[in-house]
């Protein structure tokens, strides 16, 4: 049974988890918090994949403190060796006598063997604290280990009426600054950017993150340079995309999906031919498989609506972020799906809301498909 103080540590340990969201990835995000005696004696978060995990941050500030004291952990502390010790160990070793954690990991690796490695050694573990909130701050990381895939995110900028660019391509701008500075929080905290060629070429797009744009009280904990880069993807079915292109000439590494490789694109940029299904199209299902074996967590679409729409029909989308801007473009303006022809109502993808909010002069709409 928890109580209103486990409550109380635990939020604030979720409230560190999130400051790691943007640079842990392939890791989860992690915060642990000591207490002892009801006073804070230890906290920290997994800052980046390689480094200390939350659980050694927070020892380290505890020390002798953590005899006998309480661990809240917004997820179970590993059992294995990876590129760093199990946590589980690094607490028996420190003597704690309780430990919470708001989630079991379903990484097989650990998947309830870090509560039983603590239980064995005769420390109180338990989990199921705040386990929403807690699978809101790793959505990604937990899919992939639930599915073998990245959780799959695609966003779009609409008028009132539907419409995602002029009938000619044009798009810039539909949504307002304050829209765009928000996708860039999006990129950020994301593993993968995918596109297509034609949303490259109209927009001359880098489809880079932008950190100069985010409030610096996202990046307080890191320097400038070490804010990573989401591999960003392009399907280029027709070799159109040229070395000219923004794309290229930001940092961070590129994956072009083309009909055949032809080189000259530089050192960062990887190019493979594009894995086809038996119908000849792009095969998107293979696409993910292989970016969850990439250990890629949670990928980000901005593409236009034939690429959303192959997607979504083939069941791909886990979630849909849709800003829309108080403006109508129009009849010949472009859709903003391209989706098969419904015959019955049964048939449509249904999807759940999950936030509604103004960002700038815009709505932004949130939903996870249901299906």
């Amino acid at each position: 049974m928890f109580t209103t103080d486990d409550a109380h540590w635990m939020a604030r340990a979720l409230e560190l988890a999130r400051r790691g969201r943007f640079t842990t990835s392939p890791n989860p995000a992690v915060g642990c918090v000591i207490v002892k005696d009801g006073q804070l004696v230890g906290e920290g978060f997994h800052q980046r994949a390689g480094g200390p995990h939350a659980e050694v941050f927070a020892l380290r500030e505890a020390g002798t403190a953590a005899q006998g004291a309480t661990a809240y952990v917004t997820l179970e502390p590993c059992s294995h060796h990876g590129r760093t010790p199990p946590c589980a160990q690094g607490l028996i070793d420190a003597g704690v006598a309780r430990v919470v954690a708001a989630m079991v990991d379903p990484n097989p690796q650990v998947a309830g063997r870090g509560l039983a490695m603590l239980q064995q050694a005769g420390i109180q573990a338990e989990a199921g604290l705040m386990t929403d909130a807690a699978e809101a701050v790793n959505v990604g990381f937990l899919h992939r280990m639930r599915t073998g895939r990245p959780f799959v995110t695609l966003k779009l900028a609409a008028s009132l009426d539907g419409r995602t660019a002029l009938a000619n391509g044009e798009s810039q701008w539909i949504t307002s600054p304050a829209a765009r500075r928000d996708v860039q929080r999006h990129r950020a905290q994301s593993c993968v950017i995918l596109s297509g060629a034609d949303t490259v070429l109209m927009d001359n797009a880098a489809l880079n993150v932008r950190w100069k744009e985010l409030p610096a009280s996202l990046r307080h904990d890191y320097a400038e340079n070490a804010l990573r880069q989401p591999l960003r993807i392009v399907i280029d079915t027709q070799n159109r995309l040229h070395a000219g292109l923004r794309l290229f000439a930001q940092p961070g590494p590129v994956l072009l999906l083309r009909g055949e490789v032809t080189g000259g694109f530089g050192d960062q940029v990887e190019e493979c031919v594009l894995p086809l299904a038996g119908n000849g199209k792009l095969d998107l299902a293979l696409l993910l498989d292989e970016l969850g074996r990439r250990q890629l967590n949670h990928l980000w679409v901005e593409a236009g609506a034939t690429l959303g729409g192959a997607l979504f029909g083939a069941g791909l989308v886990n979630e849909l972020i849709l800003y829309q801007a108080p403006m109508l473009m129009g009849n010949p303006a472009r859709g903003l799906l391209a989706l098969p022809e419904f015959t019955t109502m049964s048939q449509p993808p249904r999807l759940a809301w999950q936030d509604c909010r103004r960002v700038g002069d815009d709505l932004k709409l949130i939903a996870r498909v249901t299906d």
